[in-house]
């Protein structure tokens, strides 16, 4: 079912890579249930330490959930024109252990934003993890248990910008055999 779908939105994956970038201006257009579900397998696609899968996602929409967000995150006012919302969190109880639960939901991070651009969304990555006064405030505004900690704010949406490919690859960052 998903490969059919994606067969007529898909993009080469090294090209998603290379020509993904953080949007922050979105167009009015709704996204269909079908691109967001999606974009929430892609994270769960991800991989994980011992294949753990820690992560959880609230999907949210809500303005004045998205406002009293920008009340404590200087850099979260692209939520504003978003259609919808991914909050990112790791549960800490299923972790491989401390400090996994991080690393595996940037992974998931990444393949969310790798798919919406693969499939024409655009999408930026909102840090949470690891300032405490953001992840506290994050908890408290979507009640979040005790062990479940907030990683990362997805904002996706129709582009409403274009960006240049960027040209990173820096030769002098590749070391051979040792430093």
């Amino acid at each position: 079912m998903y490969y059919e779908y994606l067969s007529t939105k898909n993009m080469d994956a090294l090209h998603a890579i290379f020509t993904r970038r953080s949007i922050r201006k979105f167009t009015p257009d709704i996204i269909n249930d079908d691109d967001l579900n999606i974009i929430l397998k892609a994270g769960m696609y991800a991989p994980s330490a011992v294949n753990k899968q820690p992560w959880h996602f609230i999907v949210f929409r809500n303005t004045d959930t998205i406002k009293r967000i920008i009340e404590v995150h200087p850099n979260a006012s692209p939520m504003l024109g978003a259609n919808v919302c991914i909050l990112v969190c790791y549960d800490e109880e299923l972790q491989h252990d401390n400090g996994y639960g991080a690393v595996d939901c940037s992974a998931a991070t990444q393949n969310m934003l790798l798919a919406a651009h693969a499939i024409g969304l655009g999408a930026v990555w909102l840090g949470i993890y690891p300032r405490q006064p953001r992840m506290e405030a994050i908890s408290e505004i979507f009640r979040l248990p005790g062990h479940v900690k907030g990683f990362s704010i997805v904002a996706l949406g129709y582009p409403d910008e274009k960006k240049p490919e960027p040209n990173r690859f820096n030769s002098g960052k590749v070391h051979d055999e040792q430093w």
